[in-house]
């Protein structure tokens, strides 16, 4: 029998170990991050469901929080502009949590987060987000009807393989492709050596948010004079893993398959994505088989280093119906030009590109951030005045600092970095002879014409400072370049040529002001450039034209972002000019030749606007609505050629004028619409403006319903139709088409009304 000294001192210790167990506290750690684009995600606000105890995320996005439950502990995660998360985490685990962005919120989203991150509300130049849902608004499979919804983007696209984006009038007399705006996918260039830009080669459902900044603003990425586009790759969700399967029929013989499987652990997550798509085409000679293969993955290798890898493959054939005479497009849209058509011209091209970015913290201050890129092209194009076949390889280098300093009432961001890009690019042209074979033999390879060697290098030097005080910004940048080309003709075992560009420094200056928690006022002038492309700086005879330069530009903008105090309605408008000298201008000699030269200068003014308003909200359904304007003034400032005098005509392939209205609707029950209008403005096809093409208006609509069966099943139904008025009208424009205004061959014809159905399934593991 134990004695009452020895039961009291069990009692004792019982009383103690049992206190010591509830009073236990265990720590819980974790990162918040943006699911679209992996930004840590600073001052999130993390509570402890039980305890209440509160914390917030610091730089990096890490937190830690004490909890008394050894096993599972249930957080609200919360943060302006980003769905509220609930979710439980295992003590003693570091563990990743992903917010959603906020549709009707985004002033409050964090963009440049592979630079310098900021609120969006307090940026200093005009940037526009795309969101995921926007993305996926369509048929997935057509970029043009996204892009050109956002205010002073226009994107022109003869076909599903001919396209070019404009931004605010600069690129829009670039011959067959985007020039004059830098691209860049998870920080790796898809601007190549010659200044072109195909982001429409990406797979659309492998991108998770496009952030577009205008004008030559983004000290950081090339300062190009249309500005850029940064692609966020979508990754696998952390601690999940699916599978998705997504075709699509529809109308010209459309028929698409997108297959997903995504895993995430802990710290590591990979995404595989397979798409296929085929076209017949609306027009003769228009047929299209596209195969992607892209592959992103995110690993936190400790607190300290990020690694993510990115790898894309493109194989892609697509025959080329050309552009038509005003005669032709009117009366026969659906013919191919004729030329094309009896040389069954195509492109078959395979690109692939890979990517690897590593994050590294020093400490709460210093980051670094380098990332390794190299793309292989091969290119073969049948065209009716020779056959041409392209082989590129690029290599690359992006390395920066970056810094954070707060003081008490203050911050100071900071970066500094370098940008090294090598690119060796070989062209054969051959002689065709398709008319000396039957008709529908198509195109035979002859003699060969030009065998020519370039090395395309340069290196960008980019320094950029955002320092904020309470309500005010100052964003201060500074860039540097220096290209050089290089080219052999190894036809006739010619001594290289190489051409040095002078180096060009470009500054930028941005100030925000917050004038009230709903109001921010901005203004920035910024200067740009964009160098010619190496086609551009060859005379007819090869050889390089020493006289050739850079255009340059100012741009000179003030702005405002604004939201009601309910969130019902937020917008923003921006009113800018940039003057631009030493106009590049593309003259075509004679059917396959070019003469580019410094002929001008050109006055881009404009006014952009975007508004979104909740129209109604509950807790079974939502209506918003959207109406983004652009109202452009492009001119040629001064621009005379050997006799012309183009001073004063509008800007060739620029519409004055972009109306987007839109409305969206969804429901709990997963029950969603959209309907979206455009109306374009008229643009004239040539520099004497003696052509225009007419204006037109577009109505696209898509609905749709989404549920699940059980915890792991989902599937989506849809059904869309674009161009529901059937309007007749051009897609794009060959600007200063070869030729009199008769016959010379401006127009791409749009598609006429076309119907889309898909049904998407996915399994949860």
């Amino acid at each position: 029998m134990p004695t009452k000294f020895q039961h009291t001192i069990f009692t004792v210790l019982l009383f103690l170990s049992t206190t010591t167990a509830v009073m236990a506290q265990y720590l819980i750690e974790g990162k918040v991050i943006d699911q679209s684009t992996n930004i840590p995600l600073a001052n999130a606000t993390v509570t402890n469901f039980e305890t209440k105890i509160t914390v917030k995320t610091n730089a990096k996005g890490n937190f830690s929080i004490e909890t008394t439950a050894a096993i599972d502990t249930k957080l609200t995660v919360s943060l302006q502009g980003y769905q509220t998360q609930i979710v439980q985490i295992t003590s003693g685990e570091n563990t990743i949590i992903a917010l959603y962005p906020t549709a009707n919120e985004l002033n409050a989203v964090v963009i440049n987060g592979i630079t310098i991150q900021q609120k969006l509300k307090q940026a200093t130049e005009s940037v526009t987000i795309v969101t995921e849902s926007e993305i996926n608004s369509e048929n997935t499979v057509q970029l043009a009807p996204i892009l050109n919804r956002v205010p002073g983007v226009f994107m022109q696209s003869g076909s599903l393989n001919t396209n070019r984006i404009t931004i605010r009038g600069i690129g829009a007399r670039s011959p067959f492709g985007t020039a004059n705006i830098r691209a860049y996918y998870a920080d790796i260039p898809l601007t190549d050596g010659n200044g072109e830009s195909a982001i429409e080669d990406l797979e659309l459902s492998s991108i998770s948010r496009m952030e577009i900044h205008k004008g030559p603003s983004s000290s950081s990425y090339g300062v190009g004079l249309g500005g850029t586009i940064l692609l966020y790759p979508e990754y696998a969700k952390y601690n999940a893993s699916s599978a998705n399967v997504y075709t699509t029929v529809g109308s010209f013989g459309l028929f698409r398959t997108v297959g997903k499987l995504m895993h995430g652990g802990k710290k590591a997550n990979v995404n595989v994505i397979y798409s296929n798509t085929h076209s017949d085409g609306y027009r003769d000679n228009n047929s299209l088989d596209k195969a992607t293969m892209t592959i992103t993955s995110n690993w936190l290798v400790d607190e300290k280093n990020e690694l993510t890898f990115i790898g894309n493959y493109t194989s892609l054939k697509a025959f080329i119906p050309s552009s038509l005479n005003r005669e032709d497009f009117e009366n026969s849209p659906r013919d191919a030009a004729t030329i094309w058509k009896n040389a069954r011209g195509f492109e078959d091209f395979k690109k692939t590109l890979f990517g690897i970015n590593w994050s590294h913290d020093f400490n709460e201050m210093y980051t670094q951030k380098t990332s390794v890129f190299t793309s292989f092209n091969n290119n073969y194009e049948p065209r009716p005045f020779n056959i041409l076949e392209e082989k590129a390889t690029t290599f690359g280098i992006r390395t920066r600092l970056l810094a954070t300093k707060k003081f008490k009432e203050s911050t100071l961001k900071w970066s500094v970095g370098g940008e090294l890009f090598f690119d060796d690019y070989n062209a054969k042209q051959f002689d065709n002879l398709y008319q000396d074979f039957p008709e529908g033999t198509g195109s035979v390879a002859g003699d060969i014409l030009s065998n020519i060697d370039e090395n395309r290098n340069y290196f960008n030097l980019f320094a950029e400072a955002i320092y904020t005080h309470k309500k005010l910004s100052v964003n201060l940048g500074l860039h540097l370049n220096q290209t050089k080309y290089i080219v052999e003709n190894q036809l006739n075992n010619s001594d290289e040529d190489d051409f040095t560009f002078d180096a060009i420094i470009s500054p930028k200056l941005g100030i925000n002001y917050e004038v009230t928690k709903n109001l921010n006022l901005f203004g920035t002038v910024a200067h740009g450039f964009s160098t010619p492309t190496t086609e551009e700086t060859l005379l007819p005879d090869g050889v390089f034209n020493p006289e050739i330069k850079a255009e340059r530009g100012w741009n000179f903008e003030i702005g405002s972002r604004f939201y009601t105090t309910n969130r019902k309605l937020s917008g923003s408008v921006s009113i800018y000019a940039m003057a631009v000298s030493d106009l590049l201008v593309n003259r075509r000699t004679a059917t396959d030749q070019n003469i580019t030269l410094n002929a001008g200068k050109t006055s881009h003014k404009g006014i952009e606007a975007a508004i979104r308003y909740e129209l109604f909200k509950n807790d079974h359904f939502e209506l918003h609505s959207y109406a983004n304007a652009s109202i452009n003034d492009f001119s040629f400032k001064e621009f005379t050629e050997t006799d012309a005098n183009f001073s004063g005509n509008d800007l060739t392939g620029v519409p004055k004028s972009v109306v987007n209205l839109g409305i969206e609707m969804s429901s709990q029950n997963g029950l969603y619409a959209r309907f979206d209008f455009q109306a374009v403005g008229e643009m004239p096809a040539n520099d004497e403006n003696t052509v225009y093409s007419d204006a037109f208006e577009l109505l696209n609509g898509k609905i749709g319903y989404q549920n699940s069966i059980g915890k792991q099943f989902g599937y989506d139904i849809s059904v869309g139709a674009n161009n529901i008025f059937d309007t007749a009208y051009a897609s794009q424009l060959q600007v200063n088409a070869f030729g009199n205004d008769t016959n010379a061959r401006y127009f791409y014809p749009g598609l006429p009304f076309n119907i889309y159905g898909g049904i998407q399934l996915n399994y949860k593991f």
